[in-house]
């Protein structure tokens, strides 16, 4: 699995005044984040807001990722959802398009047994000739995958991989692929020699998180450095606080769909702080930033 990369960004998905997919946007930061220390792209994850889109407009995203990648860079698709069914379709769709590998998450909601969750892996896994990585995040989810359970898991055909969002229980599997589900355990990911993550601050900090993995030497020293970056991005609803970051370094990230909203004043205060704090907004782009925000805040307010 190391093929796809080591530091794996799960892009944010632009979106225009009209709440439409922004495609010019999509593909400007892409490439924007493979020149800063992207390997590759989560396209259609929880980040991306997948869970808004219509199969058309998701499997059209994932083919614009498929084509207009940066040269080098590795496409995943996001293709879980709590219906096998869907996620078989999704799956295959998805691999025909030319995706280099798919993350499944535990279907949500649901809450299915042990058992349900095998049989619902072994079902989409059929779907594709490709890596599949299977996504444990119990927050969202409502249902956790323990390691003895990742470990059975690691033996089905075309299971490679996880992203381990339960930090309690971050460890090796044999068989599989560790990524990190959280920014914050990167570091610990690398450290006991897990494969990379997949990573929401490396939209605006990846080639310091680049160098965690290039200077394992200063790692530690590194994400330190970097604790503030990933509270102040998931303070709220991800990826609320990336898109207001995204955007204050001008980039057109856009907005949220419902039921995410745009940052408040004080959430965006914060961010555009934490932007000023490692040096990636000057003090004038701040006080800039920071009249446009009051202007636009009267706007609406009119």
């Amino acid at each position: 699995m190391s093929e796809l990369g080591t530091i794996l960004t799960a892009i944010v998905t632009p979106f225009d005044a009209s709440s439409k997919i922004n495609e010019e946007a999509f593909v400007a930061l892409m490439h924007h984040l493979g020149e800063n220390g992207s390997d590759g792209f989560v396209v259609a994850g929880t980040t991306g807001e997948a869970s808004t889109m219509t199969d058309d407009e998701q499997l059209g995203l994932i083919e614009l990722a498929v084509a207009e990648r940066p040269q080098g860079k590795t496409i995943v698709a996001g293709t879980g959802t709590n219906d096998t069914r869907e996620a078989v379709f999704l799956t295959e769709r998805a691999t025909a398009l030319g995706v280099d590998a798919t993350l499944v998450v535990t279907p949500y909601y649901n809450k299915p047994s042990r058992l349900g969750i095998t049989r619902h892996y072994e079902t989409v896994a059929k779907a594709t000739d490709k890596p599949m990585i299977l996504y444990n995040i119990p927050g969202r989810t409502a249902t956790n995958m323990p390691p003895d359970l990742l470990a059975e898991l690691a033996q089905i055909e075309g299971i490679d991989g996880v992203k381990q969002a339960n930090a309690d229980e971050l460890q090796p599997i044999d068989g599989l692929a560790l990524y990190a589900g959280d920014d914050a355990t990167f570091a610990r990911t690398l450290d006991m020699g897990g494969t990379g993550g997949i990573l929401v601050a490396s939209h605006v900090v990846g080639n310091e998180m680049r160098r965690m993995v290039d200077e394992p030497e200063h790692r530690a020293e590194i994400n330190a450095s970097l604790r503030d970056v990933y509270e102040t991005l998931f303070m709220t609803s991800s990826p609320t606080c990336t898109k207001a970051a995204l955007n204050l370094l001008g980039h057109d990230a856009g907005g949220l769909r419902l039921p995410l909203v745009a940052a408040t004043e004080d959430e965006l205060a914060e961010v555009r702080a934490m932007l000023v704090r490692h040096g990636l907004l000057s003090d004038t782009e701040e006080m800039q930033a920071a009249s446009a925000g009051a202007s636009s805040a009267q706007a609406r307010g009119a």
